[in-house]
Parts: structure tokens; C-alpha cells; sequence
């Protein structure tokens, strides 16, 4: 990036790359970290959920020997703890949605947008779109079953050529750390009624404190 240069063989300024060297330093770490505080909050509210997890991650655990670490086969085995992350990012994406810039004239349900406009597409809106998932407040992580949705409806890492290159890396860490706390701990909220706030990501209000509480041997 460094290297590259636009159209008219110039470089970026200074101010340009401090501005990329920020977006890799939240994308990489303040996204993941919203998505694994959700995937907490809704595991803690949803015991048949959370057991179901505990299942995919115990089976995994003992076909493990004493001391031996995941692998890349161990990821592709947690389907259903993907399922039920997705499923905690639809309902509470970390990125909002993102700005494009419209390539040519077009109508969109009844509006005309010239060439060259701003567009900022929303992933919470259409994360909520009941045409593309049916009761869409329910947590439901079988709508990842299969093909799952439909193209360019579940976006919490965009789509197309530009979609965050950091997806796999998002999924490896979101998957490692429900692997390595999942098998040792259930956890409850102590508070009942917190609310998620976005700022600019979804956060519960009050930082979600929780009780850990060991499994038995």
C-alpha cells in the first residue's frame, strides 16, 4: 500500500496512510471483539443455544490428545458454533454499513441515482429485512444451514470484491476463543436488562459483566 500509487502515479500522503494504519488497527481488533461480546451476551440468554455449543465443542475437545492444540480440520467441524456467531452478528453486525460510489445511473426502488453519488448501504437494515429472514428478531442459527441466505443479504463482512479481507481471520478467532471458554465455563449476566448500544459498534451498556461458572469434572 505503501508503494502503490493512483491513477495520476502519486502516492499516498501522510495523512492517507495514517488514516489506512487506523481502519487496520479497528477492523483487526475492536470488530471481533464486538462480535465475541455479543456471542457472550446471547449464549448467557439462551441455555438451548449455549448447549448445543457446548456439544460441537466438548466432541471436538475429547477427540483431542492431552495437551493438543486445535487445528485447521477442528475449525471446519464447529459448524453450528459458526452458525450460532452468524446468527449473533445479524442481529448485532459490528460494521454498520459502508460507503460506494454508484459506477453508472440507476433506479432503485423508485429513486433515481446518478452516476458518481455516495451511497451508504446499511447491514442492520437488511439484516432485518423480513423478505430475506423470515421473524427476523428471532435467534434462529439454522437459517445457516445448508446454502444459508440468499447472496448479499447476510453482509456483516460485506460482499462483492471488497468484502473484508479479515473474515477468516475474524472466524478463527471468534471460533478459538468459543472453543477454549465454552468447555471450561457456563456464565450467567448480572445484569438482566442490559441494553446494546452502538457506538459505533454494538456494545451492551454497561460493559456486560457476567458470573463464570466452572464446569464440573
Amino acid at each position: 500500500m505503501l508503494v502503490a500509487t493512483d491513477d495520476n502515479g502519486q502516492h499516498m500522503t501522510d495523512l492517507e496512510i495514517a488514516d489506512k494504519i487506523l481502519g487496520l488497527l479497528i477492523g483487526g481488533h475492536d470488530t471481533a471483539s464486538a462480535a465475541i461480546t455479543v456471542i457472550v451476551k446471547y449464549l448467557s440468554e439462551l441455555p438451548h443455544i449455549y448447549s448445543l455449543v457446548l456439544k460441537e465443542q466438548m466432541e471436538i475437545a475429547n477427540s483431542k490428545k492431552p495437551g493438543e492444540l486445535l487445528n485447521w480440520d477442528d475449525i471446519q467441524k464447529m459448524k453450528y458454533s459458526w452458525n450460532v456467531a452468524c446468527e449473533s452478528m445479524r442481529l448485532a453486525p459490528p460494521a454498520q454499513g459502508a460507503f460506494r460510489e454508484a459506477i453508472k445511473d440507476f433506479v432503485f426502488s423508485g429513486f433515481s441515482v446518478p452516476k458518481g453519488w455516495k451511497l451508504y448501504w446499511s447491514t442492520h437494515s437488511t439484516h432485518r429485512n423480513p423478505e430475506c429472514f423470515p421473524e427476523p428478531e428471532k435467534f434462529d442459527p439454522t437459517r445457516f444451514e445448508g446454502t444459508g441466505p440468499v447472496p448479499y443479504t447476510f453482509v456483516p463482512f460485506g460482499g462483492g470484491p471488497r468484502m473484508c479481507p479479515g473474515k477468516e481471520y475474524a472466524r478463527l478467532e471468534i471460533l478459538v476463543f468459543m472453543h477454549n471458554v465454552i468447555r471450561r465455563f457456563n456464565w450467567e449476566k448480572l445484569l438482566a436488562d442490559e441494553k446494546i448500544i452502538v457506538d459505533p459498534m454494538p456494545i451492551p451498556a454497561k460493559g456486560l459483566p457476567v458470573r463464570l461458572i466452572p464446569h464440573k469434572a
